[in-house]
């Protein structure tokens, strides 16, 4: 790995992870903001990651394991290794109450509450910890944006234009209750903005971690892993998102509409 890719692995990871930025301008804006857009995103994004993840990168696993171990032993190992991931993110989720994760949904962008509705420190305390939830949960899309980009710059920009889609929401539960606490635009979007950055440094902690080990069998282990913890992000946060910002067809299309795109990309530039 040369200091190029490195570089250009971790300028896409940033740049997923700013897109919480987006999220938080947005909802200054949100009664301009057609829910249904948002929607068709979140699907498009789930179906490029559930793509990728299952026909790109848990072969790309599997094919390094196989040929370090073997292949019955290698595929054992692959299908490990992705479940493994699924449990990691699911395990995250669970350590995280259900009121204060902002993956599951309670209200929309177009919802927001007034002074009124709830008191300034109930929504502080919420922006905040919804801050602290989306950086742990930042830290292992991280590394699946980096990694991906490592191995095929190409599939990193997916990943990365995937995650990134799939951080604009996030921008907003964090932002939009800080605000509505503070009446501080730059404080609302500076912590949307942090919670976001976490992604290159779990990027980064991931890499300097591994890299005195890495080899087939490592790579294999992290990759199948990755894609688990994609194809995790995309039915558990984006589809259910998805679905609370629009209707049911347009997420569909959506996620279609990512597989297709997806799928075309990669053969007209393999």
């Amino acid at each position: 790995m040369d200091t190029s890719s490195i570089l250009f692995a971790f300028g896409l990871t940033v740049f997923a992870g700013l897109a919480t930025g987006i999220g938080s301008i947005m909802s200054f804006f949100s009664r301009k903001f057609n829910p249904k857009v948002l929607a068709f995103s979140l699907g498009f994004s789930a179906g490029v990651m559930i793509y990728v993840a299952l026909i790109e990168i848990f072969y790309k696993a599997k094919d390094s394991l196989e040929g370090a171990i073997g292949t019955k032993g290698g595929y054992w190992v692959t299908i490990a290794a992705f479940f493994g991931g699924v449990a990691l993110i699911a395990i995250i989720d669970k350590l995280i109450p259900s009121y204060e994760n902002p993956h599951e949904m309670h209200a929309r962008p177009e919802d927001n509450p007034t002074q009124s509705d709830v008191a300034h420190p109930k929504l502080l305390r919420m922006g905040f910890f919804s801050a602290l939830a989306i950086a742990i949960h930042n830290f292992p899309e991280g590394l699946a944006t980096f990694m991906g980009a490592l191995t095929d710059p190409t599939l990193g920009v997916s990943i990365a234009v995937a995650i990134a889609i799939h951080n604009i929401p996030e921008g907003v539960a964090v932002s939009a209750p800080i605000y509505y606490a503070t009446k501080s635009r730059a404080k609302a979007f500076w912590f949307s903005l942090l919670s976001g950055l976490s992604e290159p440094v779990g990027a980064l902690i991931g890499f300097f971690l591994l890299r005195r080990w890495f080899n087939d069998i490592t790579f294999g282990i992290v990759f199948a892993s990755v894609a688990g913890i994609m194809v995790y992000i995309s039915l558990d946060e984006l589809l259910p998102t998805a679905e609370e910002y629009g209707e049911h067809h347009i997420a569909i299309g959506g996620v279609i509409a990512g597989m297709v795109v997806m799928a075309v990309s990669l053969v007209l530039l393999a």
